[in-house]
């Protein structure tokens, strides 16, 4: 069995500007698993720079408000609110409530650094 505790892993500044912490990544642990699952954070009033991945990506809000965009497209999002991104995609997220944006992102396959593209 393995457990994380949030508190336990390290909070780092990701190339789209959001705060991460990764929880489970088969790069960094024992795990026989072909995604990775991280926690992410993001201030009231912020943009995640743009950016597309080569992986397939999941979030799911766990709190705050905020407009989510892909390609062309927004969607307002909030606590409860699951969004997918697909492989290639350009996206970006801005915080438009007063508190903070939380949410936990799976990505399929693991997140690479060699995979991600900072657009601007």
């Amino acid at each position: 069995m393995v457990t994380v505790q949030l508190s336990d892993c390290v909070e780092f500044l990701a190339g789209d500007h959001t705060s991460l912490r990764e929880l489970l990544h088969p790069g960094k642990q024992d795990l026989k698993l072909g995604y990775s699952l991280a926690h992410g954070r993001l201030a009231p009033g912020k943009r995640s720079k743009w950016h597309r991945l080569a992986s397939s990506e999941v979030y799911y809000f766990l709190g705050g408000t905020g407009l989510f965009l892909i390609d062309q497209e927004s969607r307002p999002v909030g606590a409860g609110s699951v969004v997918y991104v697909p492989p290639q995609a350009t996206q970006s997220l801005s915080n438009t409530g007063t508190d903070e944006i939380e949410f936990l992102c799976l990505v399929d396959p693991a997140w690479r650094p060699e995979d991600e593209e900072i657009c601007e």
